[in-house]
C-alpha cells in the first residue's frame, strides 16, 4: 500500500494532529458540511470520468470509422493502378499497328489556302 494514502475506495480517517499543530475540535455542523462537500466532489469526479469515458468512446468510434474508409480507398488506389496498366498497355499495342500513327503523311502539314488571298483580285 502507498504511504500515508488510504486504500482506493476507503475514507480516510481523521489523523490525530502533532502536538503545537492542533486544530479546534469540529462541530457537527462542520462535519456536516465536510460530508456534503465531500459527496459533492466525489458525484462531480464520476460525471466526470463518464464524461471523459464517453469523448474515448467516441474517439475510438471515429477511428475505426477512419480505419474503415482507409481501407476502402486503398482497395480503390489498387484497382485504378490496374486499370492504368491494362490501359497503358492496351495504348500501347495500340500504337504499334495504328494506321494514323504509321502513315508518313499525317506528320506532314498540309498547306491549308489563305483566306485573305482567295478575296484579291489576280
Amino acid at each position: 500500500m502507498s504511504q500515508g494514502r488510504p486504500a482506493a475506495g476507503c475514507v480516510p480517517q481523521r489523523s490525530v494532529a502533532a502536538p503545537g499543530n492542533q486544530t479546534p475540535p469540529q462541530s457537527p455542523e462542520d462535519d456536516d458540511r465536510r460530508v456534503r462537500r465531500r459527496e459533492k466532489n466525489r458525484v462531480a469526479a464520476q460525471r466526470s470520468r463518464k464524461k471523459q469515458t464517453q469523448k474515448a468512446d467516441k474517439l475510438h468510434e471515429e477511428y475505426e470509422c477512419l480505419e474503415q474508409e482507409n481501407t476502402v480507398l486503398r482497395r480503390e488506389i489498387g484497382k485504378l493502378t490496374e486499370e492504368l496498366k491494362y490501359l497503358s498497355e492496351a495504348l500501347k499495342e495500340h500504337e504499334k499497328m495504328c494506321p494514323l500513327l504509321l502513315c508518313p503523311m499525317n506528320f506532314v502539314p498540309v498547306p491549308r489556302p489563305d483566306p485573305v488571298a482567295g478575296c484579291l483580285p489576280r
